[in-house]
């Protein structure tokens, strides 16, 4: 199996390159046929052209099969390699000219870490080449070993643009998180029209069964300084992406290629009959979209073919045609931070075709994006269950034929993922019946069934989000939609459950729990212990049965408005069999109770009440703090670097606020990890304004501070302050820039170390020196745990020279966990040395006992 790749460094730079500095001060040094352009931050893209053969889109030398373009890019400081595939990019500005030839040779790359990244070009020829995944296929040829070096800085974007949070990545959850960020992801998408890239300003598309789309409805939403190409071409799909975006839509599912499909209309190809062979100014032309999408945070929801057509490429197999189709996308688009591979549209192939083709997707693809599978909804059984335990297909794309079976089927995929032992990414992409879906505003304005049944009713069964399907009865449809307004109130209630979802729900530890409510109606989903949402429609009531000990305050969510909690005519309830009561208003209409645990058992106090917004309630600033000289280092501002080797390791945050502020929510990595309820407001607490301590871990994070004017995030949140900062570690990962405890060395130390699988939480096998993980037989989701002897007051892990984590609480481990419940940890393919290391005081400090260290290797 293609699964287990493995990744070689080898050359050195080249003689005769070419250093230059770029304007925010970061630096290249390039080989004599490499051009740079991007912007040289992490998570924007980069691209290196290189100049090679002239050839053309059909040169009797194919150039998109017997020519293969790869680059390894090496990050100097973690000694992590990632192989990026190329493509021929004709005279580099298709996208502008229509050019068919030329001899630039390009590769996309958006770099996951700041400093340094090294790269060498695999430039090779031979018949068929491009279909091969040996390294050694084919035959060196021109540009083959250019190499040179280039150094990325720190993310200077904010909000939603995925350039600010980070790649969407698996992480042996039910959702995908933004690796920069850790915030986890809902979708909220548009699934109509599946033929969005049948668009009239594309060159080579042509109307197929119906007629292009043009998106004119949308033009006003065009913003200047936004992307066009060939002179102006293109902006109603830009001002249309601007619509969904400015209504929280992030994600957009799309067919690559309809040959003999429904619309007849979508293919990369310079023609429907000569697959081989790939349109080059149609496809930057689409980059130019796709790469607007980024900055918007919108996910790509790449569905490779349609049912009419998935046949078509070998008979339906894995043979070199389809193998060129996929290299050709990943190479052009895989590097972008939101992705989804759909192997098709109510997909026809065969568990072992479905299988052969994530195979070498995954093969080709550095970033391992999510791989999914949409069906027929009478093939969901058949075809999910073959593929159910898949360490390649990790995604469902439910297409469900009525809105009442939404949250059955979700929570049946959730719950069957999981007990296979690999935590599927569920999510509704379609919804029947196909003659309506979700129908115009004008048609149902209040869209009731949908926001109950789908909407909620797929979230609190553990759905990762909707996308939005428009059937063919009503008009704006799947294949004919011109303007996504027809549904602007469909896009605000999706907005307020996602949001809800981000808010309140501890994702991604939540699970159903229909069970402990009483009412036959409701939706009950969250997290024992910590809090639960109830969805009650039609003026339902229930009771909640809770341990005894266990006490919750209640509030309201108003599914059809959104905005702030709301107290109603129960405040709180204790432990056992407890009524919740009933909302503040609309009694008759549709709500979702919220109950979040209180600190031991509840004395049946009222909870505080929200409170009005205070209008100038904001955090201003944030300060760094250093606890042990209790001392304010400087202002913690935007793109501010930690060092641990003069700042020191026992910090704080402070939060500056005006107004009238009632608590004040930290957000670290989008988890909130504390909620202080008095000045001052700080990160890590405070004994009367003596500070506590906090060591954040070595790397990139997003602190999102916001403050409310109710106490325990009550009331109505002010302005929010954001800061994405990078933490750096000493030369040496030793206790010396820590506060030193004079306390004896107390005999700790690192007596075993255990690779376990955090989706099923059993240990696999003891992790010792020369071990080898195999993602195949192992997982994607793992952790390890450290045994010690001794008095330990903490432990820390050290991947490759870097402290990824400290742990002050037994179980010792390296990705974290809930209370005993392991959190997910996915190394990257190649060799790591892992060094774990004892200490008698909290945070690293007093002495550093016995540490064990091992070397691994991933595949």
């Amino acid at each position: 199996m293609m699964l287990l790749r493995t990744v070689v460094w080898a050359g050195a730079l080249v003689l005769g390159s070419v250093f230059c500095v770029s304007a925010s001060g970061a630096t290249r040094n390039l080989g004599s046929k490499t051009t740079f352009s991007g912007e040289q931050k992490q998570w924007h893209k980069v691209s290196l052209t290189f100049a090679g053969p002239s050839t053309s889109e059909t040169n009797s030398v194919n150039p998109f099969t017997n020519y293969r373009l790869n680059v390894t890019f090496k990050h100097s400081a973690s000694n992590r390699t990632l192989i990026v595939p190329g493509y021929f990019a004709a005279d580099g500005n298709a996208a502008n000219t229509g050019a068919v030839s030329g001899d630039k040779w390009r590769v996309d790359f958006t770099p996951d870490a700041t400093g340094t990244w090294t790269y060498v070009a695999s430039f090779r020829t031979g018949s068929n080449v491009a279909a091969s995944t040996s390294a050694t296929a084919g035959t060196a040829t021109s540009f083959n070993g250019e190499s040179g070096s280039f150094t990325i800085d720190p993310t200077d974007k904010t909000g939603a643009d995925f350039r600010a949070k980070g790649r969407l990545r698996e992480v042996g959850q039910h959702y995908l998180q933004h690796a920069g960020s850790k915030e986890y992801f809902i979708k909220s998408g548009a699934g109509s029209p599946e033929n969005f890239l049948a668009f009239a300003d594309f060159d080579n598309t042509s109307a197929g069964k119906k007629i292009l789309h043009h998106y004119t409805a949308h033009l006003s939403a065009y913003r200047s300084g936004d992307p066009t190409w060939k002179s102006g071409k293109g902006k109603a799909i830009i001002g249309a992406l601007n619509y969904l975006a400015s209504k929280k839509v992030n994600s957009v599912y799309f067919l690559t290629m309809n040959i003999g499909g429904d619309g007849d209309d979508v293919f990369p190809f310079v023609s429907k009959t000569d697959r081989t062979r790939f349109d080059v100014s149609k496809l930057a032309q689409w980059e130019i979209v796709f790469s607007h999408m980024d900055k918007l945070g919108i996910m790509l929801n790449v569905v490779t073919q349609e049912q009419e057509c998935d046949q078509l490429l070998d008979g339906g197999s894995l043979g070199n045609t389809r193998k060129i189709y996929y290299r050709e996308l990943v190479a052009r688009f895989g590097h972008h931070l939101g992705v989804t591979w759909n192997l098709g549209e109510e997909n026809t192939n065969t568990d072992a075709q479905r299988e052969a083709f994530a195979d070498y997707l995954n093969a080709l693809d550095p970033y391992f994006s999510l791989i999914a599978v949409h069906t027929y909804p009478s093939q969901r059984d058949t075809i999910y269950t073959g593929h159910l335990g898949s360490e390649l297909i990790s995604g469902a794309s439910l297409q469900l034929e009525s809105p009442s079976i939404v949250h059955e089927q979700t929570l049946k995929w959730v719950k069957k993922s999981a007990a296979a032992g690999s935590k599927w990414v569920v999510s509704v992409d379609e919804l029947g019946p196909s003659s309506a879906g979700v129908v115009p505003d004008a048609n149902d304005p209040a869209h009731e069934t949908i926001v109950h049944r789908v909407l909620w009713g797929s979230l609190l069964a553990g759905g990762a989000g909707v996308e939005w399907y428009f059937g063919y009865n009503y008009p704006q449809t799947d294949l004919t939609l011109e303007d996504w307004k027809s549904r602007d109130k469909m896009w605000t209630l999706t907005q307020h459950a996602a949001q809800f979802m981000r808010d309140y729900m501890p994702l991604p530890l939540v699970a159903n729990y229909d069970s402990i409510t009483s009412s036959t109606s409701d939706y009950c989903f969250g997290k024992p212990g910590v809090a639960y949402a109830i969805y009650l429609p039609q003026g339902a009531i229930t009771n909640i049965t809770v341990p005894s000990g266990e006490g919750y305050t209640v509030h309201w969510y108003n599914p059809r408005a959104g905005g702030s909690l709301q107290t109603g005519t129960v405040k709180s309830i204790a432990g056992g069999t407890a009524a919740i009561g009933r909302p503040p208003t609309q009694q008759s209409e549709d709500w979702v109770a919220l109950l979040r645990r209180t600190s031991g058992t509840t004395t049946g106090a009222p909870a505080p009440a929200p409170t009005e917004p205070t209008s100038t309630t904001a955090v201003t600033q944030l300060t760094l703090v250093n606890a042990s000289t209790e001392k304010d280092l400087r202002a913690l501002t935007n793109g501010s670097t930690i060092t641990f080797g003069t700042d020191g390791k026992a910090l704080n945050v402070r939060a500056t606020t005006s107004g009238t502020v009632g608590s004040v929510a930290f957000i670290l990595d989008g988890q909130t990890i504390q909620t202080e309820n008095m000045a001052p407001y700080t990160l890590a607490g405070d004994s009367n304004g003596d500070y506590a301590s906090w060591t954040p871990s070595v790397g990139t994070h997003v602190l999102k501070v916001v403050p409310y004017s109710g106490r325990d995030r009550t009331g109505n949140a002010g302005t929010a302050l954001q800061v994405s900062f990078t933490v750096q570690s000493t030369a040496t990962e030793d206790s010396s820039s820590a506060p030193v405890v004079s306390e004896p060395a107390s005999g700790a130390s690192v007596t075993k170390l255990t690779l376990i699988n955090a989706s099923t939480e059993k240990d696999l096998r003891a992790l010792t020196n020369g071990s080898t993980i195999t993602f195949g037989t192992d997982g994607k989701a793992l952790n390890v745990r450290a045994e010690t002897s001794g008095t330990v007051g903490s432990v820390a892990f050290i991947l490759d020279g870097k402290t990824l984590r400290t742990e002050n609480v037994a179980p010792y481990t390296l990705a974290g966990d809930g209370t005993g419940n392991y959190y997910s940890w996915t190394p990257s393919v190649g060799s790591h040395t892992l060094k774990v290391v004892p200490y008698s005081g909290k945070d690293r400090t007093g002495t550093a006992g016995t540490s064990l260290q091992v070397g691994f290797t991933v595949k």
